[in-house]
């Protein structure tokens, strides 16, 4: 007996319901490109990095948001129901979950894009810059 099989597999029905409900909070690098790419953007993308981070690079279409800058006064302009999608700079940054864990906190729909710039740039999609 391995290690992968040492603890049984969920039932199907337990699975099933594990894996979609996953889908509600996350939501992936080439999704929302695609979303992007077909002028399809129903939701605001926030790069909740540092600003020198996202100048230094970010992805097209985002807004710079630093997750800690993540406020009732700094979110008073969107709508109740205006879906966030946040990212950070990838798996070994928490920063996202930090975003979402505020957005959340003022009752604002949101889904993290885990991966984030690491995960963008793994999928061969490409950052803009503000540096010159």
């Amino acid at each position: 007996m391995s290690l992968v099989t040492e603890v049984a597999a969920a039932e199907s029905q337990r699975a099933l319901a594990h894996f979609s409900a996953m889908l509600e909070w996350e939501t992936d690098c080439w999704d929302v490109h695609d979303a992007l790419s077909r002028g399809k953007q129903d939701f605001v993308l926030l790069d909740v990095r540092s600003h020198a981070l996202y100048a230094a690079g970010h992805i097209n279409g985002a807004i710079s948001l630093p997750h800690g800058k993540i406020v009732a006064t700094t979110m008073k302009n969107y709508a109740a129901e205006t879906l966030f999608v946040v990212y950070c700079a990838g798996p070994h940054c928490n920063g996202a979950i930090r975003a979402a864990i505020r957005l959340s906190g003022l009752g604002l729909p949101v889904k993290t894009m885990p991966g984030g710039v690491t995960g963008w740039l793994d999928e061969g999609f490409s950052l803009i810059s503000d540096v010159a």
